[in-house]
């Protein structure tokens, strides 16, 4: 008589998972996620210069050397998409041109990175029709107070926040008309190492380390609930676990700290002392952003983790890596 051995079972094979604006900030962290959860990444940056190519360079120094990671370099207005995302089980749509101060006056720049190639991008996906397409929002689509949940009114009060409203738009329609399977993430006030040299945190440490006045916009007042970098690709990474929700989920830190309150907390971090002034506040900036994430938790398990001071610290370590790797700015 034959004994039927029981087979193995089979590894689960790796997603292969696309990353749009993979060499950004949140790209970045993402795709180290990924390739440390054993998925095969593909990455598509642009490298626009909005801010300087090498600091995206060193954002993608570990993922380069990685075997499952390859990095294609095309734009999304004008690139021939479909084979970029051939075979792909994910797509992280996190591509775009951030920041709220320029989309006043670089407008045709915000209206086809984060309009056209998003449309670009969902045309390309109808001919992977089961392709999750994990799409990144942001905040500043509820307008100027966006403390709250989902539900409330989407008053964008900016030309960006514009821009990333009918990206969204596109999303669910192309979802509603062709059966895309989407999750849309709407992320509230990003920080964390490297982060944009445009972003206040970033702007604050650099100043303080290098003892130069810093610019309050409007009266220091506005409050922020702070979204560590590696809580928001938790979150992001969850989406992909759960799989397609079809709505919108906010991502967004839990505590909430004014401009005033968080550089008073820097300044104990750093042992230097801000030489303050105080400028007119910037047209459109949130005079409020402060997430309720009762969805995320309830559909993909996800909450914050990182308290403010936590993450300051390791934001703070990591650019005063920069000035020992980089000399004085």
């Amino acid at each position: 008589m034959t004994t039927v051995l029981p087979s193995a079972p089979q590894a689960e094979r790796p997603l292969r998972c696309v990353v749009t604006g993979a060499a950004g900030f949140i790209g970045s962290h993402l795709v180290d996620r990924l390739l440390a959860g054993g998925q095969s990444v593909t990455g598509i940056d642009a490298f626009t210069d909005y801010y300087p190519r090498q600091d995206k360079e060193r954002n993608l120094r570990a993922a380069r050397a990685h075997p499952a990671f390859r990095l294609i370099e095309a734009d999304l207005r004008s690139a021939h998409l479909p084979p970029l995302l051939e075979g792909a089980d994910v797509v992280f749509h996190l591509a775009a041109m951030g920041g709220l101060l320029r989309s006043w006056t670089w407008f045709e720049e915000y209206l086809t990175c984060n309009v056209l190639a998003t449309q670009r991008l969902l045309e390309a996906l109808r001919r992977e029709p089961t392709a999750h397409l994990i799409h990144v929002s942001t905040s500043s689509v509820y307008g100027r107070d966006s403390t709250g949940d989902e539900e409330r009114p989407l008053r964008p009060d900016s030309p960006y926040g514009v821009t990333k409203l009918a990206a969204e738009n596109l999303v669910f329609a192309y979802a509603a008309n062709f059966g895309l399977p989407v999750t849309v993430l709407r992320y509230f006030s990003i920080y964390g190492p490297r982060q944009r040299p445009d972003m206040g945190y970033r702007i604050f440490i650099d100043c303080l380390l290098a003892d130069r006045p810093i610019v309050i916009h409007g009266d220091g007042r506005q409050t922020r609930g702070n979204t560590y970098v590696d809580d928001c690709v938790e979150a992001t990474v969850a989406a992909m676990r759960h799989g397609p929700a079809g709505q919108a989920l906010n991502v967004g830190g839990g505590q909430p700290v004014s401009a005033l309150e968080a550089l008073k907390l820097l300044e104990r971090i750093t042992g230097r002392s801000a030489r303050l002034s105080f400028g007119p506040p910037r047209p459109g900036e949130q005079a409020q952003a402060l997430a309720d994430v009762t969805r995320a938790e309830r559909l993909i398990g996800w909450s914050p983790r990182t308290g403010l001071e936590a993450g300051l610290r390791a934001q703070v370590a990591w650019q005063q890596g920069l000035e020992h790797e980089e000399g004085p700015r």
